[in-house]
């Protein structure tokens, strides 16, 4: 009979299904760490966390009987997702549970903050009657600039549309049409939102893409009494410019619920005027609560008795020899998704794969989701996998549609992604040498021949003599070392071409600038792949 471990205080109703599922046993032991944890981990087939528990790679040496954890909640950064996927653990987690609470209480915070509730209220308790003192603002009227329309961002954004609120996003992975359906005003970056939006909202993943996304610069930006919100992830918000931004008058109010570091008891923009903070309660709700340690339950007892997975964010849902055969195709699939993504520059519309020659006689499901992955990679907290992708990025309301041909063209086998943004689109396209070696071999109209892993610059130019020496003499001054080129011409754009070097490294902020001041240099972007042969964990 199946084994149950909880790891965190779960909620009765989670521990009232495991109670009436008839085949399963369960346990509660909370508070388990080091040797205690790992002896633990290895007496039960399932696991059932939240966030107090720490499951390391330690935690699970020598296991063997293991199977599946859940994590009753969205992120599992404190279970070693790579670890368990070694030890073949399925690691599954509950995106949805707290979808509606974070909303709300980011909503929350932008209400409390627009009526200076907390600071009313604190000056009452202490004998005053300071009603001139705290004018508020209405919500109705305002524009709130919403970065990230997950499930969670797109929550709130209706909520805001409720209260006449306008509201402008930004999300490169969301289509016009979509944001058009709902009301949202879609920018095509962050910066140019800013100088238009009363109140900010974000709802990403932390990433090196999102760190300090809002810092001393961006604050600039902003309209003079702007109000910040946070209930995403610490670092977000670089705080130290809060700060300033609050002492210089610039910014009217920040309400925060996460903060870098955590548990966060002291901080300067605590105490601070015009600032409301919460210990991070945003699926702090019983109904939250509820629902991911249901949810949890439910996807361990299902994987437990049927095998069924779902919400998986290490494995994929493949046999071994099914995996091995089209391992080398599902990495071209996942590297062109990350190539495509770093390319394009927002409002995805929609995306078409074309398998043409051998490919096309594969899992070709597989490949669109290892595609998926791949491009949403660095849009979500969580690592995407072929389980859960395509739904994802359907979430954002992208079309995608896939097209066949036995015709194998110039290639054996090719796989080949148009991606459809507003009024315009581009291609990208990839084979596999041998077994396991990745190539690029059209961007944009152009054929070439590439190798697809590491830093790839890639440079747009006018076909004239001289531009490919006059790249490298700047890399070459900049200490950035050149492993591979290609260069390819337009058959459509006579005289246009563009060129891919594979670097060492990134070459750094100073060097692409002095390449794209370059005469006949028109457009420039560095792109970062995985290393060669380097793959995500459900891959593996």
């Amino acid at each position: 009979m199946p084994k149950v471990l909880i790891l965190d205080p779960l909620s009765q109703e989670g521990l009232d299904l495991l109670e009436q599922t008839s085949g399963i046993e369960y346990e509660v032991r909370t508070g388990l760490k080091g040797e205690d944890l790992r002896t633990a981990l290895n007496e039960f087939d399932g696991a059932i966390c939240r966030s107090g528990v720490k499951i390391t790679a330690e935690s699970l040496e020598g296991n063997t009987n293991l199977k599946v954890i859940a994590r009753a909640g969205v992120g599992t950064d404190n279970i070693d997702s790579k670890a368990a996927a070694r030890h073949g653990i399925v690691v599954m987690n509950t995106p949805t549970g707290n979808t509606i609470s974070t909303a709300e209480h980011a909503f929350c915070l932008m209400m409390a903050l627009s009526r200076n509730v907390p600071a009313a209220n604190q000056s009452l308790v202490e004998g005053r009657w300071d009603r001139k003192k705290y004018m508020g603002t209405q919500l109705a009227d305002k524009t709130l600039g919403v970065v990230g329309l997950g499930r969670i961002g797109m929550e709130v954004a209706k909520r805001a549309l409720a209260f006449e609120m306008r509201v402008i996003a930004y999300d490169p992975f969301v289509s016009p049409e979509r944001a058009a359906e709902l009301g949202i005003e879609l920018t095509p970056t962050v910066p140019e939102m800013l100088p238009h939006i009363d109140y900010l909202t974000v709802h990403t993943p932390l990433t090196p893409e999102t760190k300090d996304l809002i810092n001393a610069e961006s604050i600039k930006k902003l309209k003079p009494g702007a109000r910040l919100i946070n209930c995403a992830r610490g670092g977000i918000y670089n705080e130290e410019a809060l700060v300033e931004g609050l002492k210089s008058g610039h910014l009217g109010g920040v309400a925060l619920d996460v903060y870098a570091e955590e548990p966060c008891t002291d901080s300067p923009l605590f105490g601070m005027e015009n600032v409301v903070a919460t210990p991070h309660l945003g699926a702090s709700t019983e109904e939250a609560q509820t629902q991911v340690a249901v949810e949890a339950v439910q996807l361990v007892v299902n994987y437990l008795t049927t095998g069924e997975i779902r919400h998986a964010v290490n494995v994929a849902p493949l046999d071994p020899k099914t995996l091995e055969s089209i391992r080398g195709y599902l990495d071209v699939a996942y590297r062109l998704g990350l190539l495509a993504a770093q390319v394009h520059s927002g409002g995805v519309k929609s995306v078409k794969l074309t398998y043409r020659g051998e490919v096309s006689g594969k899992n070709t499901k597989m490949l669109t989701a290892s595609f998926c992955a791949g491009f949403l990679a660095k849009a979500l907290e969580d690592e995407p996998n072929i389980i859960n992708s395509e739904m994802l990025l359907l979430d954002r309301g992208v079309e995608l549609s896939t097209e066949t041909s036995t015709d194998m063209g110039s290639f054996s086998s090719s796989i080949t992604a148009t991606v459809e943004e507003g009024d315009k689109s581009y291609q990208v396209g990839g084979t596999l040498f041998g077994s396991n070696m990745p190539r690029l071999i059209l961007l944009d109209g152009q054929r070439l021949e590439a190798y697809l892993d590491g830093t790839l610059f890639i440079f747009a130019h006018n076909d004239v003599p001289g531009i490919i020496g006059k790249v490298g003499t700047i890399f070459g001054n900049h200490k950035v070392n050149i492993a591979q080129m290609a260069v390819g011409r337009s058959n459509t754009t006579p005289g246009s071409a563009v060129g891919v070097l594979n670097l060492d490294a990134h070459p750094g902020e100073a060097a692409v600038k002095e390449v794209m001041s370059s005469e006949h240099i028109t457009s420039c972007k560095v792109i970062e792949l995985p290393a060669a042969g380097e793959m995500p964990t459900w891959m593996r």
